[in-house]
């Protein structure tokens, strides 16, 4: 994969600009316009990718999602994964450290990838 300029990012973008105007779902792959569309969209992905990294959102973050998605209050999430009210107090203020077998439950229950859970 070839590094990309900041010139040609911004070349890149302003061109993306144009073809959203003209290019959407309807229009067929094979349409120059659409394969311009991925060629120039993929050199702002690779510029992004290295300059704006987006990186893995916290535990506090994914858990306070997971509750408010399954209408959760923090008692409800203690009983679900079978530990005390205190104990999420602490995992959300970052003040408990999690152990491996509250980590599998959290995983389980809540379907929190791994990676998020032991960063």
């Amino acid at each position: 994969m070839t590094t990309v300029s900041h010139k040609e990012y911004v070349k890149a973008c302003l061109r993306l600009e144009e073809l959203i105007k003209v290019v959407d779902d309807s229009t067929p792959l094979e349409n120059p316009l659409s394969k311009e569309f991925i060629e120039v969209s993929n050199i702002v992905e690779r510029y992004e990718e290295v300059h704006y990294p987006i990186g893995l959102p916290s535990l506090r973050e994914v858990i306070e999602l997971r509750m408010l998605e399954m209408n959760l209050k923090r008692k409800d999430l203690a009983a679900l994964l079978n530990t005390s009210e205190s104990k999420i107090s602490g995992y959300l203020k970052s003040e408990s450290e999690i152990t491996f077998k509250q980590a599998k439950i959290i995983h389980k229950e809540l379907n929190i990838d791994g990676d998020i859970i032991l960063q």
